[in-house]
């Protein structure tokens, strides 16, 4: 990866990249093509508290930024947007990436697995993301979505709609661009006590348990019983699979099986992820969100899978960005531009309204 270019305009910077935790962030630098020094005639809003990593992926000149350390949540995302459209009015397409908690269901064809990736995409009645803290109780007893979010940008689902079509005739680039970050930053294939690094973590190490089962106190799974472990068949690769559906996100961190699965029942969608930030983002402008996939969202989660799921959700944002035209990013229209027109939420369940 080159550096040291400096492109003439802020103007020049239309995708937005936004990772939460510094290891999303450290993903997604090492997917750039070439680093830049911050533009000509950049500067931050007053209000701007955001730190900016500059540079290219294929065509796109890209801004990579995260949440303050030790943030997280739809707030934090939103207030992080904010800033970011505050300084840089030309944005107009925005990609979330990072890690999320897989909600597998290998028996009803939802075999999702640790380091897969799982990508927002539109279902018909919501827009790839459903806010879980965002339903209300109906005086039947039954339970009604208070609003739905806004899908991605039309050249982000055309995008979507290339790539997939690609993948049912060739192998995706996600290892290949995993082979390449751990060849140009050799640390981040480095294991210690403390990181396990950015590389697959080992079959054996990838352990989905009935949800009646709670995890053993303990750093790992040696405990826990293995007569309550879904029997998965073995894939022929460790490569990760894609998968596209309904991501639920809200303020509440999952980490117990009881509540996964109370929660996709509430929600109603066939939800194949639990996130904190996305819907503070598409609260604002709308995104297109990619998870790697670092836990089951149950009591046996930990951060050993932290770093090569954020390695994998960077590699298929970088896969993807290939598909997504420069020229029709340029057509776009401005993130702060769908701001102010007015888009906003709900009224009615599966609706979506604009006050124009």
């Amino acid at each position: 990866m080159t550096s040291h270019t400096t492109l003439a305009s802020p103007d020049s910077y239309s995708v937005a990249w936004i990772a939460v935790l510094p290891i999303e962030r450290a993903a997604a630098e090492a997917m750039l093509d070439e680093e830049h020094a911050p533009p000509t005639g950049f500067i931050r809003h007053q209000s701007d508290t955001n730190i900016y990593t500059w540079g290219r992926v294929g065509e796109h000149n890209i801004v990579i930024v995260s949440l303050a350390a030790g943030v997280y949540g739809t707030t934090s995302a939103a207030i992080t947007a904010s800033h970011l459209l505050a300084s840089l009015r030309f944005i107009r397409v925005v990609l979330l990436v990072g890690i999320g908690g897989g909600i597998a269901r290998p028996d009803e064809g939802r075999d999702i697995r640790l380091g897969d990736i799982v990508v927002s995409q539109p279902d018909g009645t919501t827009g790839g993301v459903c806010q879980y803290d965002l339903i209300k109780a109906k005086l039947d007893g039954k339970l009604e979505h208070k609003g739905f979010l806004r899908p991605p940008p039309e050249v982000l689902l055309k995008a979507l709609a290339k790539i997939q079509a690609y993948h049912e005739r060739k192998e995706s680039k996600v290892p290949y661009f995993l082979q390449q970050m751990l060849e140009r930053n050799p640390k981040m294939g480095k294991r210690s006590k403390q990181n396990s690094g950015y590389a697959h973590q080992g079959l054996d190490n990838d352990r989905l348990f009935k949800a009646s089962c709670d995890h053993v106190p303990g750093p790992d799974c040696r405990g826990c019983d293995t007569a309550d472990q879904v029997q998965r068949d073995p894939r022929d690769t460790s490569d990760p699979e894609i998968h596209y559906g309904i991501i639920a996100s809200g303020n509440m961190l999952v980490k117990d099986a009881a509540t996964r699965d109370r929660i996709v029942a509430n929600v109603g969608e066939d939800c194949i992820c639990f996130e904190m930030e996305a819907a503070g983002l598409m609260n604002n402008f709308p995104c297109l969100v990619i998870r790697g996939i670092c836990d089951y969202a149950d009591s046996h989660k930990s951060d050993r899978w932290q770093r090569y799921a954020s390695a994998t959700g960077a590699a298929y944002a970088k896969e993807l960005l290939e598909y997504v035209p420069a020229a029709e990013v340029q057509e776009t229209k401005r993130a702060l531009e769908v701001l102010e027109s007015g888009w906003f939420l709900f009224l009615s369940p599966r609706v979506i309204l604009t006050n124009t």
